[in-house]
Order: structure tokens, then sequence, then C-alpha cells
């Protein structure tokens, strides 16, 4: 308890407390009280910070349905054993293994503009033309982003997927198989819906693990081009650390705000699965 409150609850109530002041760090720490001026500006003005949530939001719900997606065709494969099934599943889960600065250096290989693998394979194949630097034109960064994070993470999806998929009694697919069921059917109608409550609870934490994306744009893009790939975390640390606004109070109250939009939205998520759950069964 003593760990927990010195190291998350205090800070998080500190956080609360300097979202309602100025919080100068010029000449010493000066604070001052300003209300609900922090909060005005930032749901008013400050356009960096609603160009920042909507990336975030894109990443969240783009990058959780590709994941699962992505994730039980994986499982689905793995569940029937293919060949080389062992080899694969090693294979498919190995970039979960990795911290995000080493991902994010890898695929600062990938997507380089002059020697590149992507851009080498398209001059490869005839397609020079499409080569281009990915992350830094506005319209691709963003989306290239995505493509990494889904690489990342459908392998610990596959994981739990699998786990799922081979906690269905066997019984149920040998009947289904019994009756004339092909492997479309006994997919869509067996596995994934006996599979659903998983599948919810995975869609649930990648979203909010995708809300609270730092490091991998911290190393790839720094938030750019043209706040292309900003999100709500990098633009705290900008504001708090980086542009010498010397004012730790605006940056708290960003925190404070997206911390009130990731509840109510992990909370409507988790209620609207949950109730669809209910009523289709």
């Amino acid at each position: 308890m003593a760990l927990y409150g010195a190291f998350f609850l205090y800070p998080v109530l500190m956080t609360f407390y300097n979202s309602f002041h100025t919080l100068r760090a010029d000449f010493g720490f000066k604070t001052e009280f300003v209300g609900f001026a922090n909060f005005a500006e930032i749901l008013g003005e400050d356009v960096i910070f609603h160009r920042a949530v909507l990336n975030t939001l894109t990443w969240g719900v783009a990058a959780a349905l590709l994941e699962i997606l992505l994730g039980l065709a994986l499982a689905v494969f793995l569940y029937f054993r293919v060949p080389l099934h062992r080899f694969f599943r090693v294979l498919w889960f190995t970039p979960v293994l990795m911290s995000y600065p080493v991902v994010g250096i890898i695929w600062l290989w990938y997507f380089n503009y002059d020697w590149g693998a992507i851009n080498s394979l398209l001059r490869l194949v005839g397609l020079g033309a499409m080569a281009q630097s990915w992350l830094s034109t506005p319209a691709t960064a963003l989306p290239s982003l995505i493509v990494v994070t889904t690489w990342m993470w459908t392998g610990f999806n596959m994981v739990v997927l699998l786990a799922a998929l081979h906690a269905i009694p066997q019984e149920y697919v040998d009947g289904a198989r019994v009756d004339g069921a092909g492997f479309r059917q006994v997919v869509l109608s067996i596995l994934v819906p006996l599979a659903r409550p998983t599948i919810v609870n995975l869609m649930i934490l990648s979203f909010i693990g995708k809300m609270k994306q730092f490091a991998l744009v911290w190393v790839m893009t720094r938030g750019g081009p043209l706040w292309a790939t900003e999100t709500v975390a990098t633009y705290v640390v900008k504001r708090a650390f980086h542009w010498r606004t010397f004012d730790l109070g605006y940056p708290s109250a960003i925190a404070v705000i997206w911390f009130v939009i990731v509840l109510a939205l992990s909370l409507l998520l988790t209620r609207m699965l949950q109730r669809r759950e209910l009523i289709q069964y």
C-alpha cells in the first residue's frame, strides 16, 4: 500500500491538483489557482490537442480491429494444426517479446526511403513509383505506425485466442463435422461465437493500450510530420518538458481530460459489447 500510494495514488492526485493551477517552473515553482481556465483553453482553442485526440482514437480503433482479426485468423490456422504450426506459433509471437524502442528502430530501417526493405521491394517488382518517405508524408505516417503496432501485437492476441479455442470442447467441432459442417461453418458458427468473451476482452485491452501510445511514436516520428502522428501522450510530454513553456499545470489538465475520456470510452465500449453479448445469447 505504501508503494502504491507513493508511486501511483500521490502522482495521480497531484496531477488533478495541478490541473487547476498555473505551475510556473522558470524561477522556482510558483503556483497560482486558475480554476477551469486550462480546461477551457484545451477544449476550445488547442488545435494540436484536438489533432492528437483524433490521431489516438483512430489508432485505437483501427489497430484494435486489425490485431484481433489477424490474431483470430492465425489462431484458427494453428488450431487446425497446419504444417509447421509449432514453428509459426513461435515466429508470429516473437515480436511481442521486443520493446517499443527496438521495434521502432527496426521499422525505421524498413521505412527508409533510399535503402529500406519496403521501397526496395517496390522497386524490385517494378512499382518504384509507389516508393515514398512513409514516415515523412502526413498521409502515410499514421497508417505506417498502425502497421507497426499491428505487427507487434498480433502474436499476443493469437496466443490468447488460441488458448480460448483449445478450451472449447472438441465434441462440439466433431459433432458439427459429423453433421456435414465445413471449415467455414465450424469457424463462424462454433469457434468464433464460443470465443466471443475472449475477443471482447482483447478488444477492450487493445483499445486502452493504444490510448496510451507514446514510446513508439517518440522513437519513430516524435509526432510529426505536421502533427500527423501526434498522440495525447506525446503532446503532454512536449508541453511539460520540451516546449519551455515553464507551466506544468496545462499539461496536467491535458492528462486529466484524457483520463476522463479514456475511462468513459472504455466503460462505454465494455457496456456495449457485453450488452450485445447478452442480447445475442
